[in-house]
């Protein structure tokens, strides 16, 4: 009885953990995730602390702590092979590692998923410029699987048809997708100066042109137009979170568009709060979901 209660004692802070960690950053999560039920918004969580976690060692934190380029390198891989292991046994001394595994062996997240993403961490490692195939390669495994993991979470313990799995792990990866470019679009400037990285396939970061720019959005728009239709298709507890997530990132989209492209050079297009607030409660509405209200939410790197 006393290891079962350390047991649950030691889920329940790693669970708390993560939540901490990405709260504290709020990359990517932030107003939309309040819509979701309690346990499901803990499992997103956990999947999101990792991803921080990652994305730490890659963007420069680690280089900022004196590790030189291999070790930082060694530390991805410890990292990964931790995940691993947690996947397997379910236990992991890295608290976020361990809050992770949590989720993944009740939703069935496995190695299909992680390894992907594991690949993209490590490609910021090495890489500073992209072609075709190793973009689209980057964005399945750093921005599309992430979806497959929330996708998972969205049905745990909820059966679907083939041909509705079919269309919502499609919707889910092309939403990732779209967050991703956004992203990457938004941050243009901040990407090349500090990381020195290009990651649109044959954009010149020095010379960005209106053309590129509309190229650029006219794909993402195109990735939102998938994912909005598979919305419906979602269970009903989750749809207003998906769909708030949707249309903050459509707002970005739309924003990124009138904006000068010799702009986004030195300029981060922001959605102001209260254009956010005004989003949800349009999204509310329209699902007609009751839920607390979002007065005073603060946002973090989300749109």
């Amino acid at each position: 009885m006393a290891r079962e209660s350390g047991l649950s004692l030691y889920n329940k802070v790693a669970v708390e953990t993560a939540s901490v960690v990405i709260r504290s950053y709020s990359t990517s999560f932030g107003l939309a995730s309040r819509l979701l039920a309690p346990r499901t918004r803990l499992q997103i969580e956990t999947i999101y602390a990792l991803v921080r976690l990652a994305d730490e060692i890659v963007d420069g934190v680690a280089a900022a702590a004196d590790l030189p380029p291999a070790e930082v390198g060694r530390v991805l891989d410890g990292l990964e092979a931790d995940t691993l292991q947690a996947l397997r046994t379910g236990y992991s001394v890295n608290l976020v590692v361990h809050a992770f595994a949590l989720t993944a062996r009740t939703t069935g997240i496995t190695e299909e998923l992680t390894a992907p993403f594991f690949r993209s961490m490590r490609a910021d490692l090495l890489r500073t410029e992209h072609t075709a195939n190793s973009f689209d390669d980057y964005v399945y495994g750093s921005a599309e699987v992430i979806g497959l993991m929330c996708l998972l979470c969205f049905l745990d313990g909820i059966e679907v048809s083939d041909d509705r799995g079919k269309r919502l792990r499609e919707g889910a990866q092309r939403l990732g997708a779209a967050f991703q470019k956004v992203n990457f679009l938004r941050d243009l400037a901040d990407d090349f100066d500090e990381l020195g990285r290009s990651y649109f396939p044959g954009v010149s970061v020095g010379s960005f042109s209106e053309a590129d720019k509309h190229r650029l959005l006219d794909d993402i728009d195109a990735d939102l137009l998938v994912s909005g239709a598979a919305i419906a298709e979602l269970p009903e507890p989750v749809r207003s979170a998906v769909a708030l997530a949707q249309e903050l990132f459509s707002e970005l989209s739309r924003r990124l568009r009138v904006t000068p492209a010799r702009e986004l050079r030195s300029t981060r297009v922001r959605v102001p709060n209260p254009v956010k607030l005004r989003i949800a409660a349009e999204v509310l509405f329209a699902h007609r979901v009751r839920r607390p209200a979002l007065r005073g939410t603060k946002a973090g790197r989300q749109p």
